[in-house]
């Protein structure tokens, strides 16, 4: 649109918990793009066709203008490279390709970590604009970027950390990630000359799409690491990581898991399968990612909610909810 309803500030009682969320959303992004940075020195299972050069859909339209010397760069990840030199890692992170789906307060320095770690190719997903009550989590955003979509805005920054688009390819996807292929079209491909994704970041806060993108994800055998609620916590050491069926004290988590469930279930019924009480279906089928951290490791906090998210006004909603939110039937928060 090119213009927003105006709104009236919010009354003096609704009390907000920004700071917190925004040091749990900080920690993480940080553990997840660190863990992400780990799983990519193992053995990858992308392997180039033919050995063909990675390259973004959009990268014939911007061709490299800046080139790096391999004396600035290797000076760069120089750190990384004395820690991952005993595993011979960092030629995996180097070269590896990594979709993060969500540009929020954790996807945002997720993304970031893992462009300062050296990962190659990182397509980044995000409907989403920048807004005021952004400024507090979100890993570069400024006051002057509020209004422009977060996807622009992270990519103008991770450039201009790595300018060499050789080194560092970005794939900005303006969009929302719905499930349906028709919607989504080729957000979900790897790269050209990738067999596969190395590894998928899900930061997400809806539970029908991230369900939908987890069950995406198992179904192809593709690494995935899914960042649960931050929202009203503040203590980073409660931040664990396990499977999804460990994850405890996490709203988010509890709700993705029934989600994925049902979405099994009833996949299991339309194919004729056996249905179990367990994992959903008798084989265990693509389900059974919620018991194995290899396939789905998921960071959550198990602290218990400090502060809930202020209610929405009798005013608010005289007003109309549909003018509170980006995108039709997602949820609201103040």
């Amino acid at each position: 649109p090119t213009s927003l309803p105006t709104q009236s500030p919010p009354p003096s009682n609704m009390k907000s918990d920004k700071n917190a969320t925004g040091q749990i959303a900080f920690a993480v992004g940080l553990l997840a793009g660190s863990i992400a940075t780990l799983l990519l020195t193992t053995s990858r299972k992308s392997k180039t066709q033919d050995d063909a050069p990675q390259t973004s859909r959009s990268d014939a339209a911007h061709q490299s203008t800046q080139t790096m010397p391999d004396e600035i760069r290797s000076e760069m990840l120089s750190r990384n490279s004395l820690y991952f030199e005993s595993s011979n890692g960092m030629p995996n992170i180097t070269n590896s390709s990594v979709l993060v789906v969500g540009l929020g307060g954790v996807g945002s320095h997720t993304a970031h970590m893992l462009a300062r770690s050296g990962v190659k190719y990182l397509r980044l997903v995000d409907f989403d604009q920048v807004t005021l009550s952004s400024l507090n989590r979100h890993a570069v955003a400024t006051l002057k970027d509020v209004g422009l979509p977060k996807v622009t805005v992270l990519c103008n920054h991770l450039r201009q950390i790595c300018p060499d688009e050789s080194r560092l390819i970005l794939d900005p996807v303006v969009k929302m990630y719905t499930g349906d292929r028709e919607r989504d079209g080729t957000m979900m491909d790897p790269p050209d000359g990738v067999k596969q994704w190395d590894l998928v970041i899900d930061a997400i806060d809806d539970v029908p799409t991230k369900a939908n993108l987890i069950s995406y994800c198992a179904k192809r055998d593709i690494r995935v690491i899914s960042c649960m609620g931050a929202a009203g916590k503040s203590d980073p050491t409660r931040v664990h990581i396990s499977d999804l069926r460990s994850a405890s004290r996490d709203p988010l988590a509890t709700a993705v898991r029934q989600r994925l469930r049902m979405l099994a279930k009833k996949e299991a019924k339309e194919s004729g399968e056996k249905i179990t009480n367990g994992s959903g279906v008798s084989n265990g089928g693509w389900i059974s990612c919620v018991d194995d951290d290899s396939k789905l490791a998921v960071v959550f906090s198990s602290e218990k909610v400090v502060a809930k998210l202020a209610d929405i006004t009798d005013e608010q909603k005289e007003e109309g909810m549909h003018n509170f939110g980006a995108v039709d039937n997602m949820r609201v928060r103040v």
